[in-house]
């Protein structure tokens, strides 16, 4: 017998709202200049300028890992990615470099400027990863130096009195460098993406790929792929972050077509049909590293710099600290660390 009136409560308020939908187009998403229709332009599409330019006065972060054995080109082509000599150059061992007995872990930063963007630049290097007889455990410093960073943001955080920007040393990306074998992966590469593949963003990459005939490469990139799949190795972009139907669609293609990115790396210029061009001599020719028919370099670039950047930042912060926070807070029983700044913390930050 309640049934009755409250049916006609429900309608009598349904046909109140019916008129709202109906208004709802006269304040287009995108007005086209300035619209003079009854309710005119509001100026909401403006925040992305203000947005803009807070970005462009403050600068931005980006801490850029590369990982893998010596000899594979690491720092070439991370200067090739940023078009200045941003990592250490090492021409071969020197005889008093002796090759480090463990990982060694050096970040050299830079401030790089384009356009009135100023990025302050970090490339993580990690001499000695694979070059031992005996390279069991050897990622482990890698993880400790990546949870460290998380750790130091953490304390920044939970102080009382807090910066208004905290510094920030997380490790963003992870090139992991793969040797162009054409057989299969390691299992120190395994190994390594295994348990670093939860705490950081790792993007493989095949090395020194023009060692390799175009059907090698094809080949090798399909093995790697599916070996990374049947070890459940999640490199990114990872599928269980996709936001929505178009980020799925992207990354699908990067995932199923470009991963692991196959490259060769150049700080050298040469002239190609007038034109000056990176690339590498060799005696048949010069191969020029941002030539797609030549090898995917400038896809891997794109990927990093011109599309995912901001998108490796936001998962570095939103799900890999994330997930260190929450670990870390609640090993201490939901309390901020208090332990005072340990001996070993402090030379650290020396």
């Amino acid at each position: 017998p309640h049934a009755g009136p409250v049916e006609s409560k429900n309608e009598a308020a349904m046909s109140e709202l019916v008129p709202e939908p109906r208004q709802k187009p006269v304040v287009p998403m995108k007005p086209m200049g300035i619209n003079t229709s009854l309710l005119g332009y509001i100026g909401i599409d403006t925040i992305i300028e203000q947005m803009r330019k807070k970005t462009m006065k403050t600068g931005f972060d980006f801490n850029i890992m590369v990982v893998g054995q010596s000899g594979l080109g690491k720092s070439t082509l991370v200067n090739t990615l940023f078009k200045s000599q941003v990592s250490r150059k090492s021409s071969g061992w020197n005889r008093e470099e002796k090759i480090p007995k463990t990982v060694e872990i050096k970040a050299i930063g830079h401030v790089i400027e384009e356009g009135g963007v100023k990025m302050k630049l970090t490339v993580i290097d990690t001499p000695g990863f694979g070059d031992q007889i005996n390279n069991e455990n050897c990622w482990e410093p890698i993880e400790k130096y990546i949870n460290e960073q998380y750790e130091k943001f953490l304390k920044e955080e939970v102080n009382i009195a807090r910066k208004k920007r905290i510094p920030d040393t997380r490790v963003h990306c992870c090139l992991y460098f793969i040797s162009p074998t054409g057989h299969s992966l390691r299992p120190l590469d395994l190994e390594f993406m295994k348990h670093l593949s939860k705490v950081v963003n790792i993007i493989p990459v095949i090395a020194k790929a023009d060692t390799m005939t175009l059907e090698e490469k094809t080949e090798f990139k399909q093995r790697v792929r599916k070996e990374l799949e049947v070890n459940g190795i999640e490199f990114y972009p990872q599928k269980e972050f996709d936001e929505d139907l178009e980020d799925k669609t992207e990354n699908d293609k990067i995932r199923q077509e470009s991963m692991p990115f196959a490259v060769v790396g150049s700080d050298k210029e040469y002239q190609v049909n007038g034109k000056r061009v990176l690339g590498r001599k060799t005696p048949w020719g010069i191969i020029e590293v941002e030539n797609l028919n030549h090898c995917e370099f400038a896809l891997l670039r794109d990927f990093v710099i011109r599309t995912h950047l901001q998108d490796l930042k936001e998962v570095t912060h939103n799900i890999h600290y994330e997930t260190y926070r929450a670990k870390r807070l609640n090993g201490n029983g939901g309390l901020p660390p208090m332990t005072v700044e340990t001996e070993e913390n402090h030379e650290s930050n020396l």
